[in-house]
């Protein structure tokens, strides 16, 4: 089965609004007394990302279009890419970028095939633009 893409004339989502965390693959063991023991639950742990664009009344058209269709209201999986690592150039050792024919840096290719988070996109306006503020969980 394939799965939509992510839209490519989307923005980066904000760096102020990134946040993951892990799922957690524990489960606490009942003690009458004395510390929690922990014990795994499961070992595909999925991590959960909130973020939030920014975008242009046409990139809110594309953004709107893409979860209402392309994702079936939120149903559907779709593939995003990690906007932590991609585009991002590749570096050396030494922290130069590593180039390659006709001296264009060589950029990392990564992405996560994404399910929506439990809520709808939320809307709010800034100015005249519109953020989208929504949650991913991103598969092990």
């Amino acid at each position: 089965m394939s799965y939509p893409s992510w839209p490519s004339d989307l923005p980066r989502p904000e760096r102020s609004s990134y946040q993951l965390q892990p799922q957690d693959a524990r489960r606490k063991r009942g003690f009458e007394s004395g510390p929690p023991g922990y014990r795994r639950r499961f070992s595909a742990v999925a991590q959960m990302v909130t973020m939030s664009v920014i975008l242009t009344a046409h990139q809110r058209s594309l953004f709107d279009a893409f979860y209402t269709d392309a994702c079936a209201q939120g149903a559907s999986l779709f593939w995003m890419p990690d906007p932590t690592r991609h585009g991002w150039p590749l570096l050396a050792t030494d922290g130069t970028p590593l180039l390659g024919p006709g001296g264009a840096p060589l950029l990392t290719s990564a992405r996560w095939l994404c399910a929506w988070g439990d809520a709808p996109p939320i809307e709010t306006l800034q100015g005249i633009e519109f953020r989208k503020q929504f949650g991913v969980v991103v598969m092990p």
